[in-house]
């Protein structure tokens, strides 16, 4: 009896001791739970977009305008559009524009097609009949008085396509003048952060980032469509063009760090 009581109190002991080592945590498990638990940053900011515009006037004149032709074949077209157009690029260089200024914005060829209908079936079918080569140059040049000159002697030339015509800005100036209103921009950020700060009784103690970013508004270009043959009083008459100015906005996003007075 003795012997049995014994033994079940040893076996107590051992399962109890096993017990109190599995609840201590060991090595990693121990560094873990003793580090302190992060607290979330406790830095205050607002965020503010300053903005700053202005209108300048353009610098740059854009014209885009070509030649189409349609005939038999393929090779008929090109050699037909390539002559006409390069009478149009000699009027254009008589009027005052430099090779430097004239640029391919466009060359295609594809075939023309006609529909018909087969009087035994009733059905539609389609027929080739020529094909269609569209040549259209574009022209860059910072003299904006030879807008209604490039046009008027394109056309006299043979062009029967003006696609746009445009005033805007060079790269130059538009980097000019974005750069001059960043500052502004970043001025009427800071000055929006402090209004709406005063009645919090909070300041400005620092910037946390900072986004700059322009863009510019511009008239849209103005499409001008002419047909292959026009009237000798129609192309005698100066084509009035206008400028107008553009529009030019710099923009600043600003994360303020803020804090109480």
């Amino acid at each position: 009896m003795n012997k049995t009581i014994t033994l079940a109190a040893a076996t107590g002991i051992v399962l109890a001791l096993a017990f109190s080592l599995g609840a201590i945590p060991m090595g990693a498990d121990v560094q873990a739970q003793t580090e302190p638990t992060p607290y979330p940053s406790r830095e205050k900011t607002l965020s503010v977009t300053g903005t700053a515009t202005t209108k300048v006037k353009p610098d740059l004149l854009v014209v885009q305008f070509g030649v189409e032709v349609q005939e038999k074949t393929a090779k008929e077209a090109l050699d037909s559009n390539t002559q006409k157009m390069n009478t149009v690029v000699a009027a254009i260089k008589a009027a005052g524009i430099s090779e430097s200024q004239i640029s391919t914005s466009q060359l295609t060829i594809y075939p023309v097609y006609e529909s018909y209908q087969e009087k035994e079936s009733g059905i539609y079918r389609q027929r080739l009949v020529g094909y269609s080569v569209s040549n259209i140059i574009r022209v860059e040049t910072t003299n904006l008085n030879l807008a209604s000159a490039i046009i008027d002697s394109a056309v006299q030339a043979g062009a029967n396509r003006v696609d746009s015509v445009y005033f805007t800005l060079s790269p130059q100036k538009q980097t000019q003048v974005s750069d001059d209103l960043l500052a502004q921009a970043i001025e009427n950020a800071k000055t929006k952060a402090e209004k709406a700060l005063a009645p919090l009784n909070y300041e400005i103690i620092g910037v946390k980032h900072v986004n700059l970013s322009e863009f510019g508004i511009y008239p849209p270009p103005t499409p001008m469509y002419y047909g292959a043959v026009m009237d000798k009083a129609e192309v005698s008459l100066s084509t009035p063009i206008f400028s107008a100015d553009q529009s030019v906005t710099s923009t600043a996003s600003i994360v303020f760090i803020i804090g109480s007075k």
